[in-house]
């Protein structure tokens, strides 16, 4: 049907509850000739008479009557439909779809979302583990989350946790059978636990920086993963070094279970950050995400 004839019944329906041009056409927002108009038209393309006009009062016929209670009550369910949508607009509500590795998940994630979800309960979160370069946009998620040198510039990015390092581990055990590395290109001669990345079609190369120098070396081993909490246990039961986010191995260096070696060689760099379209309108709900993500901390 033509957005034209939708408008006509809306206008037939207006004079029919009203019973009256003059009220329904203040109603409507329309002059009273205008409203006269197109019920005229609307009858005339039907070839019925809806309604039945005289000097006092305005009623329906009963073909009129029959058009109203059939049409009158869809109206009635598409005004109710349309204004259910502002709930998602006046109020907190909704599923957000989320990307990021484990380690985000675990370390930065999860701690702000347990206590973010308990104040706003009608919020649903949906998040996937996922360590390839995701298009979010063709995937249907509202965000990801990468470290701040791999978001694309047509994205807007919000720090959510402060800078990072890597840091090159192993288990005492393992450095008592052979010498620590002094430079990364001595890593090639030690046993090393790899990781596999889709969006790289190989390997990942370890990564390095020093004075300006920056090294990638390529390294081998048993074992190979596609996740940081396989490499870390990995290297936790000895089979080799890992090259693992600094804050995965914290504790495990402070209590003496893993040492890290190349440590000069692992500047920091730019933090996680959530990314999400620049033309996306946020919701309330993603809004109050957000902001409850925001990383406030010392730059």
């Amino acid at each position: 049907m033509q957005r034209g004839n939708l408008d006509d019944l809306l206008a037939f329906v207006g004079v029919a509850r009203e019973r009256s041009f003059t009220r329904a056409a203040a109603k409507l927002g329309v002059s009273q000739s205008a409203l006269s108009h197109t019920v005229r038209g609307l009858e005339a393309r039907l070839g019925v008479r809806l309604l039945t006009r005289t000097t006092r009062s305005v009623s329906p016929t009963e073909a009129g009557e029959r058009l109203l209670q059939t049409v009158g009550p869809r109206f009635d369910e598409i005004d109710a439909e349309v204004a259910a949508l502002s709930a998602f607009r006046d109020r907190p509500a909704g599923t957000i779809r989320l990307t990021a590795t484990d380690v985000v998940i675990d370390t930065i994630l999860w701690p702000k979302l347990s206590n973010f979800l308990r104040h706003y309960p009608d919020i649903k979160i949906e998040i996937v583990v996922d360590y390839g370069l995701t298009d979010i946009v063709a995937e249907r998620f509202d965000a990801g989350v990468r470290d701040g040198e791999q978001i694309a510039k047509d994205m807007i990015a919000v720090r959510i946790g402060p800078d990072l390092r890597m840091a090159v581990v192993g288990v005492p055990a393992y450095f008592k059978k052979r010498p620590p590395p002094k430079t990364p290109q001595e890593l090639v001669e030690h046993d090393c636990i790899n990781l596999r990345l889709p969006t790289h079609g190989g390997l990942y190369a370890w990564e390095f920086e020093k004075g300006g120098r920056q090294l990638k070396v390529r390294v081998d081993g048993q074992l190979v993963f596609n996740g940081t909490a396989q490499m870390l246990n990995a290297a936790l039961a000895g089979f080799g070094l890992a090259y693992l986010p600094e804050e995965l191995v914290l504790p495990h260096l402070s209590k003496g279970r893993l040492v890290q070696v190349l440590a000069d060689w692992c500047p920091p760099y730019p933090g996680y950050h959530l990314y999400y379209p620049s033309r996306r309108q946020a919701s309330p709900a993603f809004a109050l995400l957000v902001d409850a993500l925001r990383y406030r901390g010392k730059r």
